[in-house]
């Protein structure tokens, strides 16, 4: 039985008092949001005003996460829609889920995606699409559900698309031969390949939409103390992650960046252009952050959105 008490000491309070609501108004659709940085981000938002969809994989822990923000914020506007991401087939599921609530409400647009779900694996798990997990939740969900969503983006006028990503993709390189499907397979390399191929997303986003009224952006969360590391790893995993989260940071310092990221108004974004006349996509602690080499490579952004289409939508041409 769930027990309300309990979880209200684990509620951080807001900094900001009584200031106005930012987000008051806005839709905003949130993955993995019944733990961690997701919840979190769901809290938030609500507490800002917005209208916060939330999708999680189970359905007990989405009833238990949507109870806990109501505690919080009894007047928050807050859903849930279930979710397995490593499935395509109920990616495409959530994003009419999602579709058909907003409408519901009388909303015909949406303000905000955040994809932030992830996972990490100890070994290799193959989906029921036949591709690698970490990938498959770590960027293929983002990539479906964004485009599945895109239309309801472009709708809001300043459509944003926020993706968790991690500093961790640094020194690292992909090989998109065998990213889907490797032949052999290490957990972290698989997970800091995966969080990569989000930063590669946001800029090719931008540059495939450069039509669009919506811009994507990749945030890196830095160490946050979460529960990532003690599922589906072995137990020599789960021993250094339970010792390493402790020194990272409560999951309300990466909502901050989500938090100015999707409130921030066009204008002073486009102050941040960088010298090639783009946005930097790349944000940490509400900064603009220089990502990678390899996360700055147009053709390797270009040749992972093209994979990425093929694997999502195999039948087209």
């Amino acid at each position: 039985m769930f027990q309300e008490n309990i979880f209200q000491g684990m509620i951080k309070p807001m900094d900001e008092g009584n200031a106005p609501q930012p987000c008051s108004g806005k839709t905003v659709v949130i993955t993995g949001a019944t733990s961690g940085i997701g919840w979190q981000a769901a809290l938030d938002f609500a507490r800002r005003g917005a209208y916060v969809i939330g999708v999680g994989r189970s359905a007990e822990r989405a009833a238990q996460a949507e109870q806990r923000i109501r505690a919080a914020v009894p007047r928050a506007h807050i859903g849930y829609v279930l979710a397995d991401l490593a499935s395509q087939a109920q990616v495409r599921r959530a994003a009419t889920a999602i579709r058909a609530r907003l409408q519901a409400d009388g909303f015909t647009r949406l303000d905000v995606l955040i994809n932030n779900a992830g996972t990490y694996a100890g070994k290799l798990i193959l989906t029921e699409d036949g591709f690698e997990q970490t990938f498959a939740v770590n960027h293929l969900a983002p990539f479906l559900l964004t485009q599945e969503l895109v239309d309801l983006l472009a709708a809001s006028g300043d459509g944003r698309v926020l993706t968790t990503s991690s500093g961790s993709h640094y020194r690292t390189w992909l090989n998109l031969r065998r990213i889907h499907h490797p032949r052999l397979f290490n957990g972290l390399w698989a997970y800091k390949t995966a969080k990569l191929c989000n930063v590669l997303f946001s800029a090719e986003f931008n540059r495939v939409h450069a039509a669009l009224p919506v811009r994507a952006f990749a945030v890196d969360p830095g160490l946050v103390n979460t529960e990532i590391g003690f599922k589906q790893t072995d137990w020599l995993s789960r021993t250094v992650w339970h010792f390493r989260r402790n020194g990272g940071t409560h999951p309300e310092v990466p909502v901050r960046t989500l938090l100015t990221l999707a409130g921030m108004a066009r204008a002073e974004l486009e102050t941040r252009y960088n010298h090639q006349g783009e946005l930097p996509i790349y944000w940490k602690d509400s900064q603009p952050k220089t990502p990678s080499r390899a996360a700055r490579s147009r053709n390797l952004a270009r040749e992972l959105w093209a994979l990425s289409s093929r694997l999502c939508h195999p039948g087209a041409a």
